[in-house]
């Protein structure tokens, strides 16, 4: 008797968030995992490549870069794990009404960030304002105070996937 192999089958995507909810998870989970952070870009010979099961079709594999091998955060910070152990990761779509702000906090981990929908005007500690829109991917500050405004007329939809440990705060609220 002869076994047949059959690639996986996954989910169809059931809405463009949810398609770009797993784009930014994969993105993320590769950087926590440090995969390529510091390489050049990868030889021909390692990148995906769809193959065909015997007797099947060949399946078509696409790939959309959001960010790419981010060593920096939005402040120009070296972008650095914490040391703490085990490693947790989290995510979440942060929404914002039009007028709402997140109030001043900051975070004590790496944060990946991708704006779903919207323009959230952040303002840092220091006086520097910086204004990320639909379609942007971004690593956000860490350690530094900060408030994110939605100035329009539509939600702000963010999806934020934190880079985090055990005993690490992903986001400590400020007076």
């Amino acid at each position: 008797m002869r076994t047949q192999v059959m690639a996986p089958r996954c989910p169809r995507p059931r809405s463009r968030a949810h398609l770009l909810l797993v784009a930014g998870l994969g993105i993320g989970l590769l950087a926590a995992c440090g995969a390529g952070s510091t390489r050049a870009a990868a030889p021909e010979s390692d990148k995906l490549q769809a193959t065909a099961a015997p007797s099947s079709t060949t399946l078509a594999v696409s790939s959309l870069s959001l960010l790419d091998k981010a060593s920096l955060t939005v402040l120009g910070q070296a972008v650095a794990y914490p040391a703490a152990l085990p490693a947790q990761v989290s995510s979440g779509i942060v929404t914002l009404a039009p007028g709402a702000q997140t109030g001043l906090h900051r975070h004590e981990a790496p944060i990946y960030a991708y704006v779903l929908e919207g323009t959230v005007t952040v303002e840092y500690d220091g006086g520097i304002t910086k204004a990320y829109s639909a379609g942007t991917a971004f690593m956000e500050a860490v350690g530094t105070a900060h408030n994110g405004r939605n100035l329009g007329g539509v939600p702000v939809r963010i999806l934020t996937l934190y880079i985090g440990a055990q005993g690490v705060h992903n986001t400590v609220t400020l007076p």
